[in-house]
């Protein structure tokens, strides 16, 4: 299993951004898929997730109607629109999957229930 993360960047406080994740070497469709952030000195915590069919995303409050998950399993695509982005925002940001269902807001509680992880993608917010 292969995860490698794109579209990270430097930008200003109110600014978007959309981050990538492309998989390989795994049945995309079988698998929950999340985004998750660390900043520095800081736990590594759970953003957003979807399920395989891509119906019901579950997102962390601190980032509710300002950031959309998505993913396309033709394409073993995943990615995040980050839109009204503020400093607090400024961590690395993963791509991480696991090969079951996805279990709702739970799964976004800790990096632990998820087994596969991308090398992380630097977004920086001033």
């Amino acid at each position: 299993v292969q995860l490698v993360e794109s579209g990270g960047g430097s930008v200003q406080a109110r600014g978007s951004l959309r981050l990538s994740c492309v998989g390989s070497g795994f049945p995309h469709s079988r698998f929950c898929m999340a985004w998750f952030r660390q900043a520095p000195g800081k736990e590594r915590e759970g953003v957003a997730s979807i399920p395989a069919s891509g119906g019901d995303s579950y997102y962390a409050d601190f980032v509710k109607g300002r950031f959309t998950i998505s993913r396309h399993n033709a394409n073993n695509t995943l990615t995040l629109q980050m839109d009204n982005l503020t400093p607090e925002d400024t961590g690395m940001h993963y791509c991480t999957a696991v090969r079951r269902s996805c279990a709702g807001t739970q799964d976004l509680a800790s990096s632990k229930n998820f087994n596969y992880w991308g090398q992380g993608t630097q977004v920086t917010v001033s």
